[in-house]
């Protein structure tokens, strides 16, 4: 998704300048003369970052600012600010009432692009955490004979403080049974990590920071807690090395630096499949398989999808204000004996749209056939003819149907889908190109 921008100025020559430069870097800008349009474009608009001048004819920075982080709007929108009359005093001011970072003008572009890069990644790696955060506390892990004896693996597992390796599909629950084996075995902090469509340089920075400090290392976000690194087969063979032998020493090494940083984590790694294993440095494999944990696919354990199904109605109904709709016995036997190759992420996909579209107190299954039946994957017997295809020729029948869909949810903006999915664009571009998808077709 395409960050949203707000810049706040006095002089138009400076507005205009930083409005089409942002807008060539690929954001969405709105701007402002004064205090009194700032405060109704952020109403009318919230942004996802503001650059707020210090000089302004109606009221000053400093006083806006201070207004905001009152009313506890700063969480969601860092503001970045700016005057060509600063001081020591009125930086400090500025990050005490929770200013993101203070820039001198003239501007230097390149550090204005640098900084706000940092505190959008920063602000999106929080709201992240508090997803996670709230997704554990209500979401079900299921009660399924198979559910359980995986949460009592769990429980035998953490009275060992040991790496773990989780092995399961895309959209299984790897992220959620993470977090429950660190909710149930330690009080520091859950870090997530994703790898997949990252580049070597950007992992590096990002799992062991940089000598600047000026991006927090993932591994230090963990200290005392839990780093999970979700897919970590996509890890470059040269970083999986060095994370080998920082957790070896109980100390990383930020990247361009030379001082060591203590290190005492808890490391859990998640893979896709079997195969995965090859792509993993043997040394750094036998060291996170300590233990393993297998998380079924939602169709091994079918008899939760009822379950699941009236959670997410409950979870949407109470965190959009969506009206409250019943799922029929026919059409929860229906969901039943779906396949669910999307796993739960599908499952809540799904319910989610049905409360959306719908209009009636029950959902049946004249309603749930026609999108299951949108989707080239959708079957709905287990022995369908996908289960009869060699694994690359299945896997890409489903990474097109799912990306297709994808694309269809988001109106074709690959960008927005590139975050939805968490992929990056340039390696999401790549894949629709092999897999013969025109983004421009299926735009809405």
């Amino acid at each position: 998704m395409t960050a949203h921008i707000l810049v706040i100025d006095d002089e138009p020559d400076i507005r205009n300048l930083m409005q089409e430069i942002l807008e060539d870097e690929g954001f969405t800008v709105s701007v402002a003369k004064d205090g009194k349009t700032a405060r109704q474009l952020r109403t009318e608009q919230p942004p996802d970052l503001i650059l707020l001048d210090i000089w302004m004819p109606d009221i000053d920075g400093i006083s806006l600012l201070k207004e905001w982080k009152e009313g506890g709007l700063l969480q969601d929108s860092p503001v970045i600010m700016l005057s060509g009359h600063g001081n020591v005093e009125i930086a400090v001011e500025s990050t005490r009432l929770g200013a993101y970072d203070f820039i001198e003008k003239p501007l230097s572009i390149s550090k204005l692009l640098l900084t706000i890069g940092r505190a959008l990644k920063e602000t999106n790696f929080i709201k992240e955490n508090n997803e996670l955060r709230e997704q554990f506390i209500t979401e079900p892990l299921g009660h399924s004979n198979i559910m359980l004896i995986l949460r009592d693996q769990a429980h035998r597992i953490n009275l060992h403080n040991t790496s773990i390796l989780i092995n399961g599909e895309s959209g299984s629950g790897r992220t959620l049974f993470s977090r429950y084996i660190h909710q149930n075995s330690q009080d520091g902090p859950f870090i997530m990590m994703q790898v997949a469509g990252m580049n070597a340089e950007s992992q590096a920075i990002e799992l062991f920071g940089s000598q600047d400090n000026s991006l927090p290392a993932r591994l230090e976000q963990a200290e005392g807690g839990t780093l999970f690194i979700k897919d970590i087969a996509n890890m470059n063979n040269l970083i999986q090395s060095r994370l080998l032998s920082s957790l070896k020493n109980h100390s990383f090494l930020r990247t361009g630096s030379r001082e060591p940083v203590p290190l005492n984590i808890r490391i859990i790694a998640a893979i896709t499949t079997e195969s995965d294993i090859r792509d993993l440095n043997e040394d750094l494999y036998y060291y996170l398989n300590v233990v393993s944990l297998k998380i079924p696919p939602l169709r091994e354990h079918c008899e939760d999808v009822p379950e699941l199904l009236e959670f997410y109605v409950n979870f949407f109904v109470n965190k959009d204000n969506l009206p409250y709709r019943r799922f029929t016995v026919a059409a929860q036997n229906l969901l039943r004996n779906y396949v669910w190759p999307g796993n739960i992420r599908e499952l809540k996909n799904l319910v989610q749209r049905l409360l959306i579209l719908g209009n009636t107190h029950t959902i049946d299954i004249d309603e749930i056939e026609p999108i299951l039946d949108q989707q080239s994957t959708s079957i709905l017997t287990s022995n369908s003819s996908i289960y009869d295809l060699p694994l690359r020729e299945a896997r890409e029948q489903f990474e097109k149907a799912y990306l297709e869909h994808q694309l269809q949810e988001t109106g074709g903006n690959v960008s927005k889908m590139a975050t939805k999915i968490g992929l990056e664009r340039t390696h999401l571009y790549r894949k629709l190109r092999a897999l013969n998808i025109d983004p421009k077709q299926l735009k809405k």
